[in-house]
C-alpha cells in the first residue's frame, strides 16, 4: 500500500510517498480502509520531533481519518466489517490504510460524506471540549476567538455560537474575517489594522471578555491578559504564532483569571467518555444542520505534501483534506 513517510525528524520537506506493508490489528484494534485524511498544524510539529507523543522515524503523519472497517482484532464487538468510521489516530493517517484501537474510532453518520468525516474529529472535538467542557460557557457569555478563520478557530465560532455565546473573531484580513462571520460570528477585529485590546474592551463596554480561545500565542495572548473580563477564562489551544507566551501570575491573581490547558487527544487514552459525549453532541448537530466542516481545498495523497505546507503558512480557511483515489 502507499503512504506518506517521515524518515528524519526534519519537517515536511522531506516526506516522501513510499510503498509499506498493509498494517495488521492486534487485540482491541480495527484496520481501516482511508478515504480521507484530515490536515492539521500539529502534522507538522510530529515531523519536526515537536509533538507532545512524538513517535521515532519511520512512521506517516496524520490525526484524524475516515473510511471503511477492513478487518477486526480479537475481542472487538458491535463493528463490522464494511462500516463507515471516523477514527483519531496517534499518527498514521496520510496512508490508504491504518490500524487504530477502537476507542478511538466513532461510527460515521450515513450521511456524513469522507471529507466531512476526516475535516471533522480534531477541530471540531478540541473546540467543543475547550468550550463545553473545560472553559464551561454558558448562554450570553462573551467568546473572544483568535485565528478564527482557521481550523479550529472557525469551529470554536460555530460551537460558540451553538453554546449561546455573543462572539468577537479576529484574523488577519478582510477575507479570513468574512468566513468567520459567514459561521457565525458577531464582531470582527483584523489583527492587521486594528488594536485587538482596544476593540474587544469597546466591543464589551469595558468589561472585558468572557471567554478567550487562542490557538496563536504569542501577541495576541498577551492581548487577550489585558482584555480578560473579572473571572474570566483563557483557553490556550496552541502557539500557530510561534510565539509560547509566559505568563505574569500576577495578572492572574488581580482579575481572579484562569488559563486553562486544552490538550484534546489526551481524553482519548485518559478520559475516553469526556471525548464519547463530546462526539455524540457533535454529530446530533452535524445531522441537524447546525454545524458543517469548512473545506477550503482537497489534495490527493500524492500531493499531501502540497497540502500540509497550505496549512502551515496559514494560506487555507477551514480544513484541507486529502482525499484518497477510492473515495472519488
Amino acid at each position: 500500500m502507499k503512504a506518506i513517510v517521515c524518515h528524519e525528524l526534519t519537517g515536511a520537506a522531506t516526506l516522501q510517498l513510499d510503498e509499506v506493508p498493509e498494517p495488521r490489528p492486534g487485540p482491541g484494534q480495527v484496520r481501516l480502509q482511508i478515504r480521507a485524511c484530515g490536515v492539521n498544524f500539529a502534522d507538522s510539529l510530529i515531523t519536526r520531533g515537536q509533538y507532545q507523543r512524538q513517535p521515532p522515524p519511520p512512521f506517516s503523519p496524520g490525526f484524524e481519518v475516515s473510511g471503511e472497517v477492513l478487518e477486526l482484532g480479537m475481542g472487538i464487538e458491535g463493528i463490522e466489517v464494511g462500516d463507515r468510521m471516523i477514527a483519531i489516530t496517534p499518527y498514521g493517517g496520510y496512508a490508504e490504510q491504518v490500524v487504530v484501537d477502537v476507542n478511538r474510532c466513532v461510527l460515521m453518520p450515513t450521511a456524513m460524506s469522507w471529507e466531512h468525516g476526516a475535516a471533522f474529529p480534531v477541530v471540531f472535538g478540541t473546540s467543543h471540549v475547550a468550550l463545553w467542557h473545560r472553559a464551561r460557557l454558558r448562554d450570553g457569555e462573551t467568546l473572544v476567538v483568535h485565528g478564527a478563520s482557521g481550523g479550529v478557530g472557525l469551529t470554536a465560532v460555530a460551537i460558540g455560537k451553538q453554546l449561546g455565546a455573543t462572539v468577537i473573531a479576529t484574523a488577519s484580513g478582510p477575507e479570513k474575517l468574512a468566513v468567520a462571520r459567514e459561521h457565525g460570528a458577531d464582531y470582527l477585529i483584523d489583527t492587521n489594522t486594528e488594536e485587538v485590546r482596544t476593540r474587544i474592551k469597546e466591543l464589551t463596554s469595558e468589561r472585558g471578555a468572557d471567554v478567550v480561545y487562542d490557538p496563536v500565542g504569542g501577541e495576541l495572548f498577551t492581548a487577550s491578559l489585558r482584555s480578560i473580563a473579572f473571572q474570566g477564562r483563557i483557553l490556550v489551544i496552541g502557539f500557530a504564532g510561534g510565539t509560547v507566551p509566559q505568563i505574569p501570575a500576577n495578572h492572574l491573581l488581580v482579575k481572579n483569571v484562569d488559563v486553562i490547558g486544552v490538550n484534546w487527544p489526551a481524553y482519548a487514552e485518559l478520559y475516553p467518555q469526556v471525548m464519547t459525549e463530546s462526539f455524540h453532541t457533535l454529530l446530533q448537530w452535524y445531522l441537524d444542520g447546525a454545524i458543517q466542516p469548512h473545506i477550503s481545498a482537497t489534495y490527493p495523497l500524492e500531493q499531501a505534501v502540497d497540502a500540509l505546507n497550505q496549512v502551515i503558512a496559514r494560506k487555507s480557511t477551514g480544513k484541507v483534506v486529502i482525499l484518497m483515489e477510492s473515495a472519488k
